[in-house]
């Protein structure tokens, strides 16, 4: 039977790439509901193209002007049903019609959905990062069994790939690679002069504006780390980062027996995709664009924490736990906002954390709403802090 999938954040990147599994495999999957924020003609073209019937909108206007628009077009447009809001997410997420949710949207928006998902029992595709370095004590838990959440970041989802079938207590250390971004190997001085258009350049994937630039800070790796620690469940000390140029390798495994497991690929989104979509088996064919090995270059090198002291910031939080992760997520948003607006430079995103993790002497989080409410005083505290370098 055909998988009935709920697609959340359907016109992003990671959706796309979802949605473009969906057309090579129509006979295997089945798109049951979409939800997006806002962008209507998008949604109705998909509906159209994968007949579902039912679109989510966190935008409730978005969600009135979706219902006005598919009466004009007719009798069979309008028996669509169009949601919205946190309600009409949750609403789907449990909805005995859908069998596999994907998470591809960014932010906390989703999270009810995605605790909904798993309290029902339902399989989960995830790229969502804020869910689990946020509230993952709180989301992790409600797992009703092993491979229930499938990662769809190519990092995590080589991780999860050459774990599967592996006594954890064997694990020595997983690495996951970066790029090591557009300025790589520029000096600190050549950082000072680093703008936004070119900090959203990312060299390999193409991505939003605010990951491309985590992606250049290489704060978006440290963010990675904190989901994978939790995800996979390893301490902070087994968990780390190596810098790939060759975006072949996605993610490698360090066993106790010395040996490593590597899971390579072409950097498409899709591939990632194919393997969680069809967990437990494998796709029956490929995305036609399986690189040739003859002649390939595979290099690996430490990040330099001086030029991109996120990653480091990102591991001090992973050690720290508590609080930390939450507060770096916040702090790094309106960082990386101020800095894309002008106000800040590029070598300021990390200050600015650094000063919100140094500053903040609250507790730990003891519940979900907590959690949330942590990430939104790491996000006033980095306001404040860019303010007063605004003013300098």
């Amino acid at each position: 039977m055909k998988k009935r999938l709920f697609v959340i954040g359907c016109t992003g990147s990671v959706g796309s790439s979802v949605l473009s599994v969906c057309r090579m495999f129509p006979e295997h999957f089945e798109i049951a509901a979409l939800a997006a924020r806002s962008s209507i003609d998008r949604m109705l073209s998909l509906a159209e193209e994968f007949s579902c019937p039912t679109l989510v909108f966190s935008d409730a206007s978005a969600a009135l002007r979706a219902r006005h628009e598919l009466r004009s077009l007719g009798a069979r447009a309008a028996r669509r049903s169009v949601l919205s809001g946190e309600q009409g997410l949750l609403e789907m997420a449990s909805h005995p019609d859908i069998d596999h949710v994907v998470f591809a949207s960014s932010g906390t928006g989703a999270i009810g959905a995605l605790m909904a998902s798993l309290r029902s029992g339902k399989d989960v595709s995830l790229a969502n990062k804020e869910s689990i370095v946020v509230a993952g004590p709180w989301v992790l838990p409600l797992a009703l069994r092993p491979d229930q959440i499938r990662p769809l970041d190519s990092e995590h989802n080589a991780i999860w790939q050459c774990l599967s079938g592996e006594d954890h207590r064997f694990v020595r250390k997983i690495f996951l690679t970066a790029s090591g971004g557009p300025f790589r190997s520029f000096s600190q001085e050549e950082m000072e002069r680093v703008t936004p258009s070119m900090a959203v350049a990312h060299p390999v994937w193409n991505m939003g504006a605010k990951i491309s630039v985590d992606s250049a800070t290489l704060m978006n790796k440290g963010i990675e780390i904190l989901e994978a620690m939790y995800l996979f469940s390893f301490s902070a000390d087994q968990v780390d980062a190596v810098i790939s140029p060759n975006p072949f390798i996605h993610g490698l495994v360090s066993f106790s027996d010395g040996t490593f497991h590597m899971c390579a690929s072409a950097p498409d989104m899709g591939i990632p995709a194919l393997s969680a979509l069809f967990h437990p088996l494998r796709s029956p064919c490929d995305r036609k664009n399986t690189p040739v090995l003859d002649g390939m270059k595979i290099s690996f090198e430490t990040p330099d924490e001086i030029r991109f002291p996120s990653i480091r910031l990102a591991r001090e939080a992973a050690r720290r736990e508590g609080a930390y992760p939450a507060l770096l997520v916040g702090a790094d948003e309106v960082a990386v906002d101020r800095f894309l607006s002008g106000k800040i430079s590029f070598p300021s995103i990390p200050r600015i954390v650094e000063s919100v993790l140094e500053e903040y002497t609250g507790p730990s989080p003891s519940t979900f709403e907590h959690a949330l409410d942590v990430l939104e005083e790491g996000r006033r505290m980095a306001a404040k802090a860019s303010a007063l370098l605004e003013e300098k």
